[in-house]
């Protein structure tokens, strides 16, 4: 019994200690980020920093950006969209090279009028030009509790998950002259803004302001990635991230979420591209 109690109290402590370097290691939006637009609209609400609203209302909207420029991470948090009749808004997660010819990797979440789904936007800038757009119908309301967006950048790919599900991989293809985003640091941004002209069904349903001011929320963000500073940057030791591809198990779930959930695909575009799809989707 003695010996029961003894590995019952290890296993405790080796679990709480487990518990302490999740937390740990998740940031704190008091000190990753700085709410850089919105006049207020955007606030911290604890004093740890795990948790951070923006606001929209007609005035302006709000947002946030990471202290630090990184080359290649992964940058993730959780998010409680606006609920409600949302059209016309734009809540954002995404990673942007500053300048006319950026680097952009977007998670953009499309408001919908109330029973109506919202749009998950997903897009690649490399140098200013984007045109890599796939967007889904998420399989769950993400107004009603707070779910996990994950961007992985590296030097082979890029991976959007959703839950800790892949739904996308962006692949480096530049042995077929397709650019891909890899000589420009990036910062972490968050932003909910009014886009009522294209947001919702093409602009066909415009944002009801009676129903503001809009309010999403963002927890538990963190950030590991390669540090850009003094002209270089600087990348832990052994991040898997840096490294990461997807299994056979990873594809499979790619596939499930694109055959089930995808609502619009770039690459299958004829419409748009007559005179057929980019290379990088051949």
């Amino acid at each position: 019994m003695k010996s029961s109690c003894g590995t019952r109290f290890a296993f405790l402590a080796l679990f709480l200690f487990a518990l302490q370097s999740v937390y740990v290691y998740a940031g704190s939006f008091h000190k990753d980020v700085q709410i850089h637009w919105g006049d207020g609209r955007g606030k911290i609400h604890d004093n740890e920093g795990k948790l951070l609203s923006l606001s929209l209302d007609k005035s302006s909207g709000s947002g946030f950006q990471s202290n630090q420029e990184f080359l290649y991470g992964k940058a993730e948090v959780q998010m409680k969209l606006v609920p409600g009749n949302s059209a016309g808004t734009v809540t954002t997660f995404y990673l942007k090279a500053p300048g006319t010819m950026w680097d952009e990797i977007d998670f953009e979440f499309l408001g919908n009028i109330s029973g109506h789904p919202y749009t998950l936007h997903t897009n690649v800038y490399t140098k200013g030009t984007g045109d890599k757009e796939q967007q889904f119908h998420l399989w769950f309301d993400p107004t009603l509790g707070f779910h996990t967006y994950c961007i992985t950048w590296n030097p082979q790919r890029i991976i959007f998950t959703v839950d800790g599900i892949p739904i996308r991989e962006f692949k480096n293809s530049e042995s077929m002259g397709i650019p891909f985003p890899k000589d420009q640091p990036m910062r972490v941004y968050a932003s909910l803004w009014e886009a009522e002209h294209w947001a919702t069904r093409g602009g066909l349903e415009k944002t009801d302001w009676s129903k503001a001011p809009f309010t999403a929320f963002y927890r538990n963000y963190n950030v590991e990635g390669c540090v850009w500073a003094n002209g270089k940057s600087s990348c832990p030791a052994n991040s898997p991230w840096f490294t990461q591809t997807l299994d056979k198990n990873g594809i499979d779930k790619v596939k499930w979420a694109q055959s089930k959930y995808m609502v619009y695909n770039y690459c299958t575009d004829t419409k748009r591209f007559p005179k057929g799809v980019p290379k990088v989707c051949t």
